[in-house]
């Protein structure tokens, strides 16, 4: 029975695909800080093992890593936060607050895990599509989100000398509990099946780099070439609307 750790298990995409992976047979690990939602997930699932601790307290997540019964196959470090500014009025405990989940706690559950990475472990991690250029009031996400595309595409790297492979997951808007926090249009938003499925077909394949929805990733990557006094020009002319 193969074996997948996902991080931020408890809403959202991470909640999706651990419900998807256990209904697929897969021997799951769900991690995530309510003990409440882990366990009602695990009554649903029999392949389902709750693990409840806070990605952000480095000695909370090496306790709950390093003491791994067996080590996955796969793991996907999913969770993560959103919060923006708004005016362009830099608020540093919110970006630290930001960082310290979607930077520091990926950081900590990877110094925790790789002692034990072998040839067959493979890594996935969750940016984000707003990382490829700069949007408005995303000064503290899309920074961190660009903090982790830059790491994953460095560690991978480095990893790929012990065999290890390591996929950067980039979603566009997917309809969540978080994005139902926005005030703004979400353009081509999908649904958490369609990313868990757009997720586990790219991973099943060993893809490096996964971004979903084609559309929209792919008019942001065309975008992202441009001179980046079009793009801040973009930028400004979405603050706008």
């Amino acid at each position: 029975m193969k074996h997948v750790l996902i991080t931020g298990a408890t809403s959202g995409i991470g909640e999706q695909l651990a419900r998807d992976y256990a209904r697929q047979g897969w021997q799951v690990t769900a991690c995530g800080r309510n003990q409440d939602k882990l366990n009602t997930m695990a009554r649903d699932h029999a392949s389902l093992d709750a693990l409840a601790f806070d990605a952000t307290d480095s000695e909370q997540t090496h306790q709950a890593l390093g003491n791994l019964s067996v080590f996955p196959d796969l793991i996907i470090l999913n969770a993560g936060t959103c919060e923006y500014i708004d005016h362009g009025k830099v608020d540093v405990a919110l970006f630290k607050r930001v960082f310290e989940i979607n930077v520091f706690g990926v950081l900590h559950c990877i110094e925790a895990l790789q002692a034990r990475f072998t040839h067959s472990t493979h890594l996935a991690i969750v940016g984000s599509s707003a990382s490829y250029m700069p949007l408005p009031r995303a000064e503290a996400y899309g920074g961190s989100k660009a903090a982790i595309s830059y790491i994953a595409n460095t560690l991978s790297v480095d990893l790929a000398q012990q065999g290890v492979t390591l996929s950067l997951i980039s979603p566009g808007f997917v309809k969540t509990p978080l994005t139902d926090q926005n005030d703004f249009a979400m353009p081509m938003r999908i649904t958490v099946e369609q990313a868990s499925e757009a997720i586990q077909k790219g991973l099943a394949k060993g893809k490096t780099e996964i971004h979903f929805p084609r559309k929209f990733t792919f008019i942001l990557k065309f975008l992202a070439l441009l001179p980046m006094s079009w793009q801040r020009a973009l930028a400004r002319r979405m603050t706008r609307n």
